[in-house]
């Protein structure tokens, strides 16, 4: 038996309530690490939730196997930066890859002009780190927003780069 295809598009507002199922169930794990149980991704209403896919300056990917959402990856796009955040894959599929595969098929809808890309995660989450390293994000800093100290890292694509430069050449798509 052949594991079901792993479909990678746009979240829209009618998925919006089991995307707010998968990240909550995904940043459990986080909240954990953390000892806080109020991080934004499990505090988020599912108003605030749908204002944000309504928003035209955010994009969410999102990961399906078959009718099942079971990732997702918000963009915020401001000029030529765009800012990912809450990589989220459910908790009986981590580890198999769905994250870079998300992450790998962000460029594909990021608009024309995109000379930066960055991503933030908390500075303890080693796991989530390493992947970014590994396709080439670059940690610039790191900022304290209440209890939670994020790590932010950089790629940059280049002026007048191909957004898909974001993908390596080579790089393994199962993380």
């Amino acid at each position: 038996m052949t594991a079901p295809e792993l479909r990678i598009d746009l979240v829209g507002d009618d998925a919006a309530g089991e995307l707010l199922t998968v990240r909550r169930a995904a940043f459990v794990s986080e909240a954990q690490l953390y000892d806080d149980p109020h991080i934004p991704p499990l505090t988020q209403t599912l108003d605030e939730l749908r204002a944000d896919l309504a928003d035209p300056s955010v994009v969410t990917v999102g990961a399906w196997i078959g009718p099942r959402l079971v990732g997702s990856i918000r963009v915020a796009v401001e000029g030529s930066k765009a800012t990912l955040g809450r990589l989220a894959v459910a908790p009986d599929l981590q580890q198999q890859g769905i994250g870079t595969q998300m992450l790998l098929a962000v460029p594909g809808y990021l608009p024309p002009g995109i000379s930066e890309v960055w991503v933030f995660t908390g500075k303890d989450s080693v796991a989530n780190l390493a992947m970014y390293g590994k396709h080439g994000f670059e940690h610039e800093f790191d900022q304290t927003t209440g209890d939670l100290t994020y790590a932010y890292l950089r790629k940059i694509l280049g002026e007048g780069a191909d957004p898909s430069a974001l993908t390596d050449a080579g790089a393994d798509p199962e993380g």
